[in-house]
């Protein structure tokens, strides 16, 4: 099975081509949100370097959010884009999803992706078994670590906003929780998206296939609460 996968849902493009769960070829930068201009550049140039073309794909895998919305959507759009000329089916896997299986351990692995005035994009996963114990969703933090509280398992929190939150999780979770430093596990891979993908249900309608925000647009929240006050 020969899969390309695009991960473009935070500040980090990854994209990887893995055959049969052989990483062929990988990429994981940090960048400064410009994933528009890089994506597709990136994808062709993977290509060009292991010598195979699109057409030789059995799939196509894309984190599909949570995340930024405009590059949750950058990924996507490609993704769709592929999928439907080259006539290929596409898996969407969850963002959260993908960082968290970067650890392995007998913890909850906690994914996080900073969503603004102390609310994240976060979901609890079971590392080693990979079960979900709290959905992927947009939760107030504050909330989420008093839930978190009551369990005495030992916990990782994985992303790179994880450090803005890191003083209230410890002052929570004191020593129950454990500080990732590696920055490579704290980066979302490609490679990974692209083994779940196998894993996953390819979707049954390509141009109905959405990102998964897990939360409305900041300016359409804006103006609901807006009409909300207004007796509307």
């Amino acid at each position: 099975m020969f899969v390309l996968a695009i991960d473009t849902s935070n500040t980090t493009l990854s994209v990887a081509l893995v055959e049969n769960n052989e990483i062929l070829i990988e990429v994981v930068e940090a960048t400064k949100n410009d994933h528009s201009k890089r994506l597709m550049p990136t994808i062709e140039a993977l290509f060009k370097k292991v010598n195979r073309t699109p057409k030789e794909l059995d799939l196509i895998a894309v984190a599909e959010g949570p995340g930024s919305y405009t590059g949750v959507r950058i990924g996507v759009t490609v993704a769709k884009t592929l999928a439907w000329t080259l006539n290929k089916p596409l898996v969407g896997v969850s963002s959260l999803e993908i960082l968290a299986r970067n650890i392995k351990e007998d913890a909850y692995i906690i994914p996080l992706f900073d969503a603004r005035r102390q609310t994240v994009f976060a979901g609890v996963y079971e590392g080693a078994s990979s079960n979900v114990v709290i959905s992927d969703g947009h939760y107030e933090l504050q909330g989420l670590l008093d839930n978190l509280s009551k369990s005495e398992k030992k916990m990782y929190f994985l992303g790179n906003d994880v450090a803005r939150y890191w003083d209230l999780i410890e002052s929570v979770l004191g020593d129950k929780v454990i500080k990732v430093e590696d920055e490579n596990l704290n980066m979302p891979h490609a490679s990974v998206l692209a083994n779940l993908a196998l894993e996953k249900t390819p979707v049954d309608n390509i141009h109905h296939f959405t990102p998964k925000y897990h939360r409305l647009p900041e300016a359409e929240m804006n103006w609901m609460l807006e009409q909300k006050n207004k007796g509307l």
